[in-house]
């Protein structure tokens, strides 16, 4: 009797084991690129993606490169900090709650998904598209963990400027993404020159407002304008958190 009661517990616990196992939610990579719109990522952007992501039912694992920022910024004036210099990852980890690890451990075996918040660190730091433009180069780790994820055909986000990360890696793959919408005069979409860079790399630049999102099906790239646009606190969150939900869409198709 008593072997016959400890094997269905067993049993039961093994069912319940492989239920448990089956519900486990996708596990998403998030680079980051310091911390503060001006040097790093754009902490509201990138809070509002892991928002996104654990309430989606995703576990977050927080990436970035371990080097040195192109400069600090004082974030008070906009203006360089003469003197001063600081690491990528270490910054990073003030948004991650301490829990980043080095670029260099990503790969696409690694997560189910990445997604890059933006904030000038990801024109700066992951690349540099803040200096050079259209002619700008790619953080080679950067590159690397694209082409890997793309190639893997698993999903790819991206929100505000780091879009054009997607357009110099991709570009030949006719990747359609947003950086929002040209300059219309109202000084609400300040950033319009960096479409045009987008298109001469070949992307498929389309216009977005800064509630909507571009799923590019084929190459599994999502995109949002986010601060793109010179919007209020809750509107980049909103689009921000629906780009992440359509993220995690592409994973299940």
């Amino acid at each position: 009797m008593y072997s016959v009661a400890r094997t269905a517990a067993r049993n039961l616990s093994l069912r319940w084991f492989s239920s448990s196992a089956a519900m486990q939610g996708p596990t998403v990579a998030v680079v980051l690129s310091g911390s503060g719109v001006y040097d790093g990522s754009e902490v509201h952007e990138a809070s509002a993606a892991l928002v996104g992501l654990t309430r989606g039912g995703a576990e977050v694992m927080c990436y970035a490169p371990d080097s040195p920022q192109m400069h600090v910024i004082d974030h008070t004036k906009g203006a360089p900090a003469e003197g001063e210099t600081r690491n990528v990852m270490v910054e990073s980890a003030r948004i991650a709650r301490g829990a980043v690890k080095p670029l260099t451990e990503l790969n696409s075996g690694a997560a189910d998904a990445v997604f890059f918040p933006g904030g000038f660190g990801a024109a700066k730091n992951l690349s540099d598209f803040a200096v050079k433009g259209g002619d700008m180069t790619v953080n080679s780790e950067v590159e690397r963990v694209i082409k890997d994820f793309h190639g893997a055909k698993k999903p790819i986000g991206l929100c505000c400027i780091a879009p054009v990360l997607a357009a110099k890696v991709l570009g030949s793959s006719g990747v359609t993404l947003t950086l929002g919408k040209p300059d219309d005069g109202s000084g609400k979409w300040p950033y319009g020159g960096a479409i045009e860079a987008a298109k001469s790399m070949g992307a498929n630049a389309v216009e977005k407002s800064v509630s909507e999102v571009a799923v590019d099906e084929a190459n599994k790239v999502v995109t949002t304008p986010a601060f793109m646009y010179e919007g209020k606190f809750h509107e980049i969150h909103d689009g921000v958190a629906k780009a992440i939900t359509a993220l995690l869409g592409l994973i299940k198709s």
